[in-house]
């Protein structure tokens, strides 16, 4: 049997809007996966609907050992697993730990495409106590941004300008 200590977090890419289908496809081969899914409310001419949907499109993370991941790789919905620097990129548990703290929580999250800049924090009080982040500034207050490095993407979520911060230093 395999030792968890040989597992580790990775990011797979998968087809456009095949988020779901991935998921169906490593749980029938019994590798551990994570989807981040967000439910919204979705307007149309004609009626208001609630719709759950990944929140990083075309991304979904498994936590699997290295035969586990080529596995993966083997399913329909899977393209690619992320590399960094000709590896497979893995992703800390601290981060995975973290957007699932930040996706219990139920505030407006919004999904910007790049790296969002400024200090590593850790919130201190309030409903993202524990959470470690990177803030920044916007003209209608603060926000703090859950990085996941390797897939180029933050989850910003508002948070109050009394909010308490400890400096995180590398």
């Amino acid at each position: 049997m395999v030792e968890n200590n040989d597992k580790k977090w990775f990011a797979l890419y998968t087809k456009p809007r095949h988020e779901f289908k991935a998921a169906l496809q490593l749980e029938s081969e019994e590798i551990s996966y994570y989807l981040p899914v967000i439910t919204r409310l979705k307007q149309w001419s004609d009626r208001k609907k609630k719709i759950t949907e990944p929140l990083l499109r075309s991304y979904i993370f498994i936590f699997a050992d290295e035969k586990e991941r080529y596995l993966s790789l083997q399913q329909l919905s899977i393209v690619r697993c992320i590399f960094d620097n000709g590896r497979p990129a893995v992703i800390p548990e601290w981060q995975i730990d973290n957007l699932r703290k930040f996706l219990n929580k139920e505030v407006d999250i919004v999904v910007h495409s790049g790296i969002v800049p400024g200090a590593k924090v850790k919130i201190l009080d309030g409903p993202f106590a524990g959470v470690i982040g990177v803030i920044k500034r916007e003209v209608k207050g603060r926000s703090i941004a859950i990085n996941i490095d390797l897939l180029n993407r933050s989850v910003l979520a508002q948070i109050s300008k009394n909010t308490g911060f400890e400096i995180i230093k590398d």
